[in-house]
């Protein structure tokens, strides 16, 4: 779904972090009840999009022992795909190239850059609970959702 089609019919498109989708699947209680909701609401609407970084974050994440899914990552991460309401958003060359060149200065992180690229071209609301990115959304950058509260 574009962020069009979204506004035309009145759901709202999320744009889920990597830790976001992470604490989702292990019912982890740093995501807020607030942040929950809005997800819940999304996913029954078909407008909870996961990045196309999102799978290869988690692999990096996996391989540098910095995170333990307790199971094989692909299998986890096709399971995390599978769950109602959520999409995959492509990495559309739109994006991949809006993430090099954003109207704004942002650390170089290219997941963080390729996460912000995807919820401004698709007009989604980035979940986050990431401190710089939920400061660059004040200041009107993009849209975010503090995923903490």
């Amino acid at each position: 779904m574009t962020g069009v089609e979204a506004e035309e019919s009145g759901r709202e498109l999320l744009v889920i972090d990597t830790h976001v989708l992470i604490w989702l699947m292990f019912g982890d209680d740093r995501l807020g009840g607030r942040a929950r909701g809005r997800i819940d609401l999304a996913a029954k609407a078909d407008g909870l999009l996961v990045s196309a970084i999102t799978p290869w974050e988690i692999g990096v994440l996996v391989s540098k022992k910095r995170i333990d899914l307790q199971r094989d990552v692909m299998v986890w991460v096709r399971d995390a795909l599978a769950m109602p309401g959520v999409t995959l958003a492509a990495l559309e060359p739109e994006i991949a190239v809006e993430s090099t060149r954003l109207p704004f200065t942002m650390h170089p992180d290219p997941a963080d850059r390729i996460l912000v690229a995807t919820a401004r071209h698709l007009g989604a609301a980035l979940v986050t609970a990431d401190r710089r990115l939920l400061q660059l959304s004040k200041q009107g950058r993009f849209k975010a959702l503090d995923a903490a509260k």
